[in-house]
């Protein structure tokens, strides 16, 4: 039986850049695949350059920001704006499997580096294309980055207070779910090339990933004809009745409870010991809660205001109620389930300092992810020219010297 990773063997050539396209390859890598971001010091990628800094320096080889979202990939550095470095690049391309890119429509063509100049070199290459918006259409060329995604694809529109205007979502986290996405998408491609010998240009619009948030309203507007607004912590389609988040004891705390049905309501009512507001008939049923939903939230937050939160996670969650304490960033390294799965791993990067990481979100039973920290500029150059390309060390100095490897 082998227990070699998935993707041991296939190669990974990675023009991503920011965030998105790096968590493409760092999927990959999880699962064996050599990934080979592109990137060059005539341009350093501006995650490079974001704090916090290993040691206090400031350095683009020291951003832990950087490290945690481009962990899995490796980095060769090439100025593009060669013909020499365009070469080279097209002959690390012919000897790969699949091509990432997350530039906007027409940027990989300018490059010399469309589809079908791939496929000249690569007959079964796999190039695969993340733009924001697709790479046609009226919005082909639109220019986004995380925060503005969620603009275009209706999301901030159901996101702020009740019954005030909508506060956009402040997380770019519409670059790692589309990154994740995107890496099985790019396995499907695989999967195709090996039954049948062909690659593809895969046209991924992070628009329509990020879209699928919008699910639940979507439906409720075609089916109900409600244009959702933001309603606080709410359930979007009023199906659950509590649902929200309540204050806790303590320095900004909070709980989150939603219950899904009136089982789930009546153990409630048992736990906050009954009281005379909500042993009320009229609240037996989710209808009957909807129509009193801010005197419900109003009173469950007087109430949760004297527990620790997750003492009273724990208490709902044995009495079959959804409940979570709300997690801050800082309590996430010490969470015991995040611990036991190795969500967060320590790591030495190449140049020697300690650093946290996301461990590997794909979790294989007979193969543990492979995983690395971000790369230094340029660590797997030797590996790209001297061992893949096979060029003589007097041509690989010389292409240095002239900054075309730089």
């Amino acid at each position: 039986m082998s227990n070699k990773l998935p993707l041991q063997g296939t190669r990974v050539i990675n023009f991503g850049w920011v965030w998105a396209g790096p968590v493409v390859g760092q999927t990959l890598g999880f699962l064996g695949a050599e990934v080979l971001k592109i990137e060059s010091r005539a341009r350093v990628d501006m995650t490079r350059n974001l704090p916090p800094f290993a040691e206090g320096i400031a350095d683009p080889n020291r951003s832990l920001s950087n490290h945690a979202c481009w962990a899995g990939n490796g980095s060769v550095t090439i100025d593009l704006k060669h013909a020499e470095g365009r070469a080279l690049a097209l002959r690390l391309i012919a000897e790969s499997d699949v091509v990432i890119e997350n530039f906007g429509p027409g940027v990989m063509e300018r490059l010399g580096f469309g589809y079908e100049a791939l496929r000249a070199v690569k007959d079964d290459i796999i190039l695969f294309s993340m733009p924001a918006a697709g790479l046609y259409g009226p919005l082909e060329h639109v220019r986004t980055y995380g925060l503005s995604l969620t603009s275009l694809t209706g999301l901030d529109s159901l996101v702020g207070y009740k019954g005030e205007a909508p506060i956009p979502v402040e997380n770019a986290y519409s670059d790692p779910f589309a990154g994740i996405f995107g890496g099985f998408a790019i396995l499907t491609a695989l999967h195709h090339r090996r039954r049948s010998g062909q690659g593809q240009h895969i046209d991924f619009s992070q628009q329509e990933a990020v879209m699928q948030m919008v699910g639940p309203a979507y439906m409720d507007y075609l089916f109900n004809g409600r244009s959702g607004a933001p309603k606080g912590n709410e359930h979007p389609t009023g199906a659950m009745a509590p649902h929200g988040v309540f204050p806790c004891g303590g320095n900004d705390r909070w709980i989150a409870i939603a219950i899904a049905g009136d089982n789930e309501w009546a153990a409630l009512v048992e736990v906050m010991g009954r009281p005379e507001w909500a042993i009320d008939a009229a609240l037996a049923t989710t209808d009957g809660r909807l129509r009193a939903i801010d005197r419900i939230h109003e009173a469950i937050a007087a109430w949760s205001l004297s527990f620790d939160a997750h003492a009273l996670a724990e208490r709902l969650q044995a009495s079959g109620i959804a409940a979570s304490s709300v997690l801050k960033v800082a309590d996430l390294l010490e969470d015991p389930h995040y611990r036991a799965r190795g969500t967060f791993i320590e790591v030495t990067h190449p140049l020697g300092f300690r650093e946290t990481i996301y461990g590997p979100y794909v979790k294989l039973s007979r193969t543990p992810a492979r995983v690395s920290p971000g790369p230094v500029m340029g660590q797997d150059n030797d590996r790209a020219f001297l061992e893949i390309l096979k060029l003589p060390p007097e041509e690989y100095q010389r292409l240095k010297d002239a900054r075309v490897i730089h």
